[in-house]
């Protein structure tokens, strides 16, 4: 990566996000510190290991790091996810992961961009749908409706999950939803980190017979103006290949990859 701007992007997204844990806490949710790694227990699906870095950790020593995470995990008969960047070291990590039994899904790009001409532009919402502010848990169901029919699989945790998050801290995230009628069409949230620049927008999923007609740009240009109000500065999305594109449009720079590794006991 040779970019002196993607390069500066992803030192900020490093030295405030790559390690960044929720405070508060959600209720049922802890946090545990293992050498470099948090290790965040009771999440709406199993745990969760982020960090800066690894501290230098290599070989032996680094495979028994991944190995108490590993034992942790199995002795809660709950699955982890350990949140791998492309730019992590040392090169071997993602072979002793594989090799402690963690399992690689889709890898995403990691793209940021600053708010202000996000936040500035006119929003173009398609004729029938509207965008909404929810809290109610009754609407987080509504998202899960959304999202199940898109994804085909189980997505009931979520609604569990932005609840927990709203109840610990309402003025730390705003969940979207675009509607035509009774139907909800999309949905995203935007989390706005504390002691950051940063917000981090999440979701996106649209019925495919809503796509392509301008509503996940819009959704994100709602949440780059509830970013705007709360003074900052970047936004970053963990993009799929689909969104990167949109995104990328829109003027936000891919400055990593993450790829996430989970153990199933």
């Amino acid at each position: 990566m040779t970019d002196p701007d993607a390069m500066t992007l992803r030192e900020a997204y490093d030295n405030q996000l790559k390690a960044w844990v929720p405070d508060p806490l959600p209720v049922g949710v802890t946090v545990e510190r293992d050498g470099p790694l948090s290790r965040v227990l009771g999440l709406d699906r199993g745990g969760f290991l982020s960090y800066r870095d690894l501290g230098g950790l290599t070989g032996a020593a680094l495979d028994e790091l991944i190995a108490r995470q590993v034992e942790v995990f199995r002795a809660r008969g709950e699955q982890v996810e350990w949140k791998l960047h492309g730019h992590d070291e040392p090169a071997d990590l993602p072979d002793r992961l594989r090799a402690a039994g963690f399992v690689p899904e889709e890898q995403e790009t990691v793209v940021i961009g600053p708010v202000a001409p996000l936040a500035a532009a006119l929003p173009v919402i398609p004729e029938g749908v509207r965008l909404r502010e929810v809290t109610a848990r009754a609407d987080l169901d509504r998202i899960v409706v959304m999202e199940e029919e898109v994804w085909g699989e189980g997505r009931g945790h979520l609604a569990d999950g932005l609840e927990r998050e709203i109840a610990a801290d309402p003025q730390s995230i705003t969940v979207v939803v675009a509607e035509a009628g009774e139907t909800v069409v999309s949905a995203g949230w935007v989390r706005y980190v504390p002691g950051t620049g940063f917000a981090t927008l999440w979701g996106g999923s649209t019925l495919e017979g809503w796509r392509r007609r301008g509503i996940y740009r819009a959704l994100v240009g709602h949440r780059a103006r509830l970013a705007a109000q709360r003074d900052r500065t970047l936004l970053q999305v963990d993009a799929s290949d689909d969104s990167r594109a949109i995104l990328e449009r829109l003027g936000l720079v891919p400055v990593t990859t993450t790829t996430p590794y989970i153990y199933t006991p």
